[in-house]
């Protein structure tokens, strides 16, 4: 079986759990499936299911599965998304004429939403009616139509960010994901396999640049003065997939355009060179001709701007305005060349510095922030109950960066694999967008959970150094508890959601968002909370918690698919914080034996501390053993080494003197904690352990 064979099994097989689950279709299974990708990728901002299959005018075939959002919040680029979802036992064959066939599909959509008869022959709550109308309504502010097939079945045609002519003088693009570019993200993370930016034939010639790295260096680095209209005819085509992932995230955190920025290219442009810090980016592979004037790139493969996305993008969205104001206006970047296997690391780390200026921290975007590596390390360690239905002790597994669950269990034999899933199953398998979903359900932002994963997420992001504190102390085997309990609160609603009578289909995502923080919500109004470790020990929800969570879900709907007078588009109407404001106040019946569900915020505190005294016990046993395994010859030497640095404090020092004189001194639980915290900081300054060799 070839790997893209098998990576279809897995994928068909996975989207029909999803479905069954979730009570829902499977094309809306895939969808949900596939827009995770396509935003965390830079595609789109955001992903609206609005599915639509029609007959138009002469029997067209009209057919859209969502759609990339509001283009208001997308640079004025309307995105429309149709997927091809076939569960077969092969892969299937998609070719050039049937693709054509799929996107004029999604022309005739277009071409028909913008009509007034077309869109009053819809029933006014349906999905295809609020897509039409949101494009009726924002046309005349689109710049861009970027038409997306996603298909389960193995494209031979490429196609991607493919110009495809105009509609109503606006530029429209094809862009085909396809079975190969699903695995290649979704397996390694690989969103931009086809970016490849030919400056020297598509974007009006290479750039000069000086070769800034010696010989002997790690990576190539250049610097290069870039021109700004061929930035943003560059920008134009590939649009956020650009940016690397974290950079997006950033500028979804603080707005695409800024204003000093923009005020210089239109009142100073002549001045921009001297007045912006240009752009940091990285490239896997360039290539260079020298000509007479010096060295030119004419080629990159898989360029990403790390730093200076608001530059980019503000460049971009003054074009216009601009006018030929935008010649005068050049650019500087730094490029460094990372090959492919060096980017999983390498590109973070040059991002994460990069963006270390902006007065909002950059690094809090990151994969490799604290907070979601301690998330990772309680995810590997922590045991959850078996609960009232299972029969053996299973685990949840974070993760942090794209593609460690497949990648871990990939690189098992097929015995060691089984135990594997028995210990990490597929349905206990988390991501950091999830997580995000989870914590601003519950702390009371739907409207934020209903923008899309990634602005959820970069909205989430800003709240980590918050969350994280001074030393991360709170992020302990509590706080991972809770987070457990809302993750099954959360999915768990979702099936029930889905299994109501009244429940009309669409807009679940919005109504399980609502409903959990209004029950968050309405508990602390009380001055209650919800009691996390019953759900914690059952792994499941008590019946009372399902009463209550589907009077809120059935209320929520009322209120998101009821909308103010002139708002038809629901999906945006949930994005609304008066869409919040407006649930929040409502009054509900909750089961008579509500109460009973919530406790007083001092007991859950108290149980919490008994936890916590727990997992403190078991780290202090664990500091014991490592400080007594070292042995005191070590101890001697850290000591030395460190008074010889000058790095050790009198109390540091005292300590390490302790530990170095077992066993007639045997240091204290606190003394071994803290010893282990100054061998920590010792091997930061370059202090290295050798580790006791075995005793026979």
């Amino acid at each position: 079986m070839t790997d893209l064979l098998e990576f279809h099994h897995a994928l068909i097989a996975d989207i029909q759990g999803d479905a069954d689950a979730l009570g829902m279709y499977t094309q809306e299974a895939f969808f949900e499936k596939i827009g995770e990708i396509l935003t965390e990728a830079g595609e789109i901002d955001q992903c609206d299911y609005a599915y639509f299959q029609g007959k138009g005018r002469r029997g067209v075939q009209l057919q859209v599965s969502g759609s990339g959002g509001d283009p208001l919040d997308s640079d004025g680029v309307l995105s429309l998304i149709l997927c091809d979802f076939q569960i077969a036992s092969d892969v299937r064959i998609t070719r050039s004429s049937e693709l054509k066939s799929q996107f004029n599909r999604l022309v005739e959509f277009l071409r028909h939403a913008r009509r007034e008869e077309f869109r009053e022959e819809l029933e006014e709550t349906s999905l295809g009616a609020g897509l039409a109308d949101l494009i009726s309504t924002r046309w005349r502010g689109v710049e861009k139509v970027k038409l997306i097939f996603v298909t389960n079945s193995d494209n031979r045609a490429k196609v991607d960010a493919v110009p495809a002519g105009e509609m109503d003088g606006k530029p429209v693009t094809y862009n085909v994901w396809d079975l190969k570019r699903l695995q290649a993200y979704m397996e390694q993370g690989k969103a931009r396999a086809d970016l490849t930016i030919d400056f020297a034939t598509e974007f009006g010639g290479g750039i000069p640049v000086l070769k800034a790295s010696g010989s002997d260096a790690a990576l190539e680095s250049y610097i290069a003065v870039i021109p700004g209209a061929q930035l943003a005819q560059i920008y134009d085509k590939w649009g956020a997939r650009l940016l690397e992932s974290n950079v997006r995230s950033f500028l979804q955190a603080k707005g695409n355009v800024n204003r000093g920025i923009r005020k210089t290219i239109l009142e100073e442009p002549h001045m921009f060179l001297a007045y912006n810090n240009g752009l940091a980016a990285t490239a896997e592979a360039i290539e260079l001709e020298r000509t007479e004037d010096g060295l030119v790139i004419t080629r990159a493969d898989n360029l990403q701007i790390v730093n200076g996305g608001q530059t980019t993008a503000s460049i971009h969205a003054a074009r216009k305005t601009a006018g030929s104001g935008l010649g005068d206006i050049f650019v500087q970047m730094k490029l460094n060349v990372v090959p492919p296997i060096l980017s999983d690391t390498v590109v973070p780390r040059i991002s994460e510095f990069a963006n270390s200026q902006n007065k909002v921290n950059a690094a809090d975007f990151f994969a490799n922030h604290p907070f979601h590596v301690r998330i990772e390390e309680l995810s590997r360690k922590i045991l959850v109950p078996a609960g009232s239905g299972g029969y053996r002790e299973t685990k949840w597994f974070y993760e942090r960066a794209r593609g460690q669950f497949a990648d871990e269990r990939s690189r098992k034999t097929d015995a060691e694999r089984k135990k594997w899933d028995a210990e990490f199953p597929r349905s206990q398998f988390f991501t950091k967008t999830d997580l995000a979903k989870y914590e601003n359900s519950w702390s009371g932002r739907p409207d934020t959970v209903s923008q899309g994963a990634q602005k959820n997420f970069a909205a989430f992001a800003r709240l980590i150094e918050k969350i994280w504190g001074r030393s991360g102390e709170r992020i302990n085997e509590v706080w991972f508890r809770h987070l457990i309990s809302k993750a099954i609160i959360f999915r768990s609603l979702e099936k029930l959601v889905s299994a109501q009578d009244w429940y009309e289909g669409g807009y679940r995502a919005n109504i399980v968002t609502y409903a959990i923080a209004k029950v968050s919500h309405d508990a602390t109004e009380r001055d209650r909370v919800v009691d996390l470790g019953r759900v914690w020990r059952a792994q499941a929800l008590p019946p009372v918690l399902e009463e209550a969570l589907l009077v809120a879900a059935a209320e929520a709907q009322e209120v998101i698919t009821n909308p103010p007078e002139g708002v038809r588009n629901m999906s945006e109407w949930a994005k609304k914080q008066a869409c919040w404001e407006r649930f929040r106040k409502i009054q509900l019946s909750y089961p008579d034996d509500f109460l009973d569900l919530l406790v007083e915020p001092d007991d859950a505190k108290a149980e919490d501390a008994e936890v916590t005294d727990d997992e403190n016990l078991t780290k202090s046993v664990k500091a014991q053993a490592k400080v007594f395994e070292l042995g005191a010859s070590f101890w001697a030497g850290a000591r030395d080494w460190g008074r010889s640095k000058k790095l050790l404090s009198p109390s540091e020092f005292g300590v390490l003197d302790v530990c170095s004189k077992m066993p007639n001194r045997i240091p204290t639980e606190r003394q071994t904690t803290f010893a282990l915290e100054i061998l920590e900081k010792l091997e930061k300054h370059g202090f290295e352990r050798r580790e006791p060799m075995p005793t026979a």
